[in-house]
């Protein structure tokens, strides 16, 4: 379902509900609501990557499943799914800028009011282009080396 849909659902169908939220906490529920099912669907994918024998293994050596799960499946997951979960992040960073049709006012709705003041759209969107774009750069950067981090000891029996 596209994520503008489900925006305007919240923001202007709710309301016909009788249930009524503003910009801010409609673009946060929207945004956490669409990341958290992709978010979730790669951890889910991470979980079931993990070889079986793994799992095995810790419960012929008496862990229960509960150890088993926090102790072992999820940080196996969690290493495997650092870099799906930052391209996560950083499609939420980027599909922020729809929050500009609700009337709230992030990068994209900033931009638009400076270029009704100034009459200057290409140096304002080129302005938002290079904050859009170091912006999920570092995003990235960060996510990298937490994937680097995070599975070092890996690298170093390879390397």
């Amino acid at each position: 379902m596209p994520f503008i849909v489900q925006l305007f659902f919240f923001y202007y169908g709710l309301p016909e509900l009788g249930i009524y939220i503003d910009a801010f906490t409609t673009g946060v529920v929207a945004l956490s609501i669409a990341g958290g099912a992709y978010a979730s669907d790669i951890i889910r994918a991470g979980i079931l990557a993990i070889d079986q024998g793994i799992i095995d293994a810790a419960e012929v050596s008496g862990l229960s499943r509960r150890k088993i799960f926090t102790r072992i499946v999820l940080p196996i997951a969690l290493r495997t799914s650092v870099r799906p979960l930052g391209s996560v992040l950083i499609n939420m960073i980027l599909t922020s800028s729809i929050l500009s049709t609700i009337t709230l006012n992030e990068l994209t709705g900033s931009a638009q009011i400076v270029v009704s003041q100034t009459y200057r759209p290409f140096e304002v969107y080129v302005v938002l282009l290079c904050a859009y774009a170091a912006l999920t750069y570092l995003v990235s950067l960060g996510v990298t080396l937490l994937h680097r981090h995070l599975n070092r000891d890996m690298m170093e029996a390879v390397g």
